[in-house]
């Protein structure tokens, strides 16, 4: 990972050109009190920042200008077929929210220098790989998975506990992670196929079970630990 702040990442705003660092965001966010997080969070300086505060901060650009258009730069494979009405529905102040997984990983990927193409609203369940970034001749698709809660996210469900537990659903989670990262490979044999999840017991048994098939299909699974580390092959 690069402490130095070299690594950076280059978009287009309005015509305007931007070339945004790890350490830029940390210096321009320092000593910021983070606002509400509503659906998506970064972590800066160790705290939890919502993405668009975290944006306007860095950039100097107001969350009034037009938003970044992302897919403009996703492939039509990429874009199709519909996410499974079983997706992640979570509790949020978790660090093991779908979301906060697939935060930590578009930060880990850009301090090693990897160029972001896509990332997905997980918060709407959007169509589509969740994460796609670049390097040199790689690309890698990355279908992102959270850890399930015994609660609902829907406040009017806030005092209920779910029928299945968190060990029989995440047991679907990993089958439907395992089955998007499949047809990735079918659809985008040239890159590279992967799997993130938070570092729990019971995806880990999971992963015991099916590493052999995963090795052979050339799918590779991360790890997200409690700290947002990423711990990659």
């Amino acid at each position: 990972m690069d402490t130095q702040g070299r690594a950076s990442i280059r978009f287009t705003v309005n015509g305007h050109r931007y070339d945004l660092s790890r350490a830029d965001v940390a210096n321009r966010l320092a000593g910021i009190m983070p606002d509400a997080i509503r659906k998506h969070g970064v972590r800066v300086n160790g705290a939890w920042f919502p993405v668009i505060q975290a944006f306007e901060a860095a950039t100097g650009i107001p969350r009034t200008a037009p938003p970044i258009d992302h897919s403009a730069h996703i492939p039509p494979a990429a874009r199709s077929g519909p996410r499974s009405p079983e997706a992640p529905e979570e509790t949020s102040g978790e660090w093991h929210t779908e979301a906060n997984i697939q935060a930590a990983l578009v930060t880990d990927l850009v301090a090693d220098g990897w160029r972001i193409l896509s990332v997905a609203n997980t918060a709407t369940k959007e169509r589509g790989i969740d994460v796609i970034a670049a390097r040199a001749s790689q690309t890698v698709g990355v279908e992102v998975k959270g850890f399930p809660s015994r609660g609902y996210a829907d406040p009017a469900r806030a005092g209920e506990v779910k029928r299945t537990t968190p060990s029989t659903q995440a047991g679907h989670w990993y089958s439907q992670a395992v089955l998007a990262a499949m047809r990735l490979r079918g659809k985008e044999p040239r890159w590279r196929s992967v799997i993130a999840l938070p570092d729990f017991p019971r995806y880990r048994a999971l992963y015991a079970e099916t590493a052999g098939s995963l090795a052979a299909a050339q799918i590779e699974v991360w790890w997200v630990d409690q700290t947002g580390a990423v711990h990659r092959p």
